[in-house]
């Protein structure tokens, strides 16, 4: 590969690391071109994963700040770029490599945080973003239901209380 065009390679992958909200490492020996495909279309659209050379990603992740990655540089390694849910892609990698065990993961990076590859797993364990914003709307629904109802009892509380008083004061003759 000439200079020039290791130059143009690390400048992509240095905007690869930089617009992405994660970047996952993986380990990919054995896995066919039509495997990898196929992991590409499990990652969805908010995804991209990319094969390229160890010193020139290692290079690109140093110069994008991202230090926390130098040791998981070893053997064949591809790079979940995640642009989107974390947890969607997190799942499609775990998913996949269910069902193919000759990919690795390595582990990566979420948000300029390192993660091992059991943080990434716990990741995938996670429910959509979206199903965890409906679950806080709903919790904070019922919140303001129940606040509701508190504030709609003290009246009739203190309007049975003051017939109480009244009824007590009545048959003690006041």
């Amino acid at each position: 590969m000439a200079k020039a065009e290791k130059s143009v390679a690390i400048a992509e992958l240095k905007s690869e690391f930089e617009g992405s909200s994660a970047a996952v490492l993986t380990e990919y020996r054995g896995l066919t071109v039509a495997q990898l495909k196929q992991l590409r279309v499990s990652l969805g659209g908010n995804a991209k994963f990319a094969v390229a050379k160890n010193t020139l990603t290692k290079i690109a992740a140093n110069s994008a700040g991202i230090n926390s990655l130098d040791d998981l540089f070893q053997g064949p390694t591809a790079i979940a770029f995640v642009k989107g849910d974390v947890v969607e892609a997190a799942k499609g990698l775990r998913d996949f490599a269910k069902a193919n065990p000759l990919l690795v993961i390595k582990g990566g990076v979420v948000d300029g945080k390192s993660m091992t590859p059991d943080e990434i797993t716990k990741l995938a364990d996670l429910e959509s973003r979206e199903v965890l914003l409906a679950k806080l709307a709903g919790a904070l629904k019922a919140k303001q239901s129940q606040a509701a109802a508190t504030f709609a009892a003290l009246p009739t509380t203190m309007a049975r209380l003051a017939e109480a008083l009244r009824a007590k004061r009545e048959e003690a003759g006041e």
